[in-house]
């Protein structure tokens, strides 16, 4: 669950094609610095309790005290991702990994026949065959690539409980393991970390092959214990609540904040467009 870009996109596309080179040499040089050629056992990951963020829609605040901001991968322009770097801001990139989206510069390279069910509640949106790994391989790779070169530290792949809900596709949990394994070796093949979103069922199977987790509505849905071994294996968790479900100065959010903490988790408060709002426990 989350909001995408999309009224700016045009806005955005603008702004790169005005300044291309200043702006994708800044991405090209911090990429060239921070990502492209770290091995593996020198990935960036975040610390847990870290301050993180996550904005996808406007108005966006790049001047938020943070340690972590999670931006999408295309709508992301590469001066403020060089920006954000030179103050030690670490970014992860949001990339819907699990369902394909009809306004992407690159929606038509998706295959057709790997186009599954609408997504409720999600205009533009339907769930993908993750079994064809061969026919999303040039694409998702792309987009892994456009991460590491655009300056980004990790990724925040989405939808990746596609064999947990009606996709028009028979998918099954050995299949959803064996996409997410491959999602994680792209990743760490580019000097990656990544985060296991809301997949807390196949966490056994998981834990190994991903770097911190990213959790929505697991405090107000009482499902966030799941993720206990991956606190247990020193792995940052971040716990997004919504105010449509925990609304703002609620005994709602004082309540959830003391479970984050005895969790040893890190919540954090967001809108369900997920702006620039954000509130943190205290």
């Amino acid at each position: 669950m989350r909001f995408s870009v999309r009224l700016d996109a045009t806005l955005q596309r603008l702004i790169r094609a005005a300044h291309p080179l200043v702006g994708y040499c800044l991405a090209l040089f911090w990429a060239g610095t921070t990502a492209s050629a770290q091995p593996a056992e020198t990935l960036w990951i975040p610390a847990p309790l870290a301050r993180f963020d996550w904005q996808l829609s406007e108005p966006f605040d790049l001047k938020h005290p943070v340690d972590v901001l999670d931006l999408d991968l295309f709508e992301a322009i590469p001066q403020d991702i060089a920006q954000l770097k030179a103050q030690g801001v670490r970014l992860v990139c949001y990339i819907n990994a699990g369902a394909w989206e009809d306004w992407r510069e690159d929606a038509k390279d998706f295959p057709p026949q790997i186009l599954g069910k609408s997504y409720e509640g999600w205009e533009g949106e339907r769930w993908l065959d993750i079994r064809a790994i061969n026919s999303l391989k040039p694409i998702l790779e792309a987009r892994f690539d456009l991460c590491r070169d655009k300056g980004f530290d990790a990724v925040e792949p989405d939808n990746i409980d596609g064999y947990d809900n009606n996709t028009g596709f028979p998918l099954t949990a050995v299949d959803q393991v064996r996409f997410n394994r491959w999602l994680a070796q792209m990743a760490h093949d580019r000097g990656l970390s990544i985060a296991l979103k809301n997949t807390p069922d196949l966490l056994p199977q998981l834990i190994d092959s991903f770097d911190w987790a990213l959790a929505e509505d697991c405090l107000n849905q009482n499902w966030c214990q799941a993720l206990t071994p991956m606190v247990q294996a020193g792995k940052a968790v971040f716990a997004v609540e919504y105010t449509d479900q925990i609304p703002d100065q609620s005994s709602a959010w004082l309540n959830a904040c003391n479970r984050a903490k005895s969790l040893g988790i890190a919540a954090l408060l967001k809108d369900r467009k997920l702006s620039s709002f954000v509130k943190r426990c205290k």
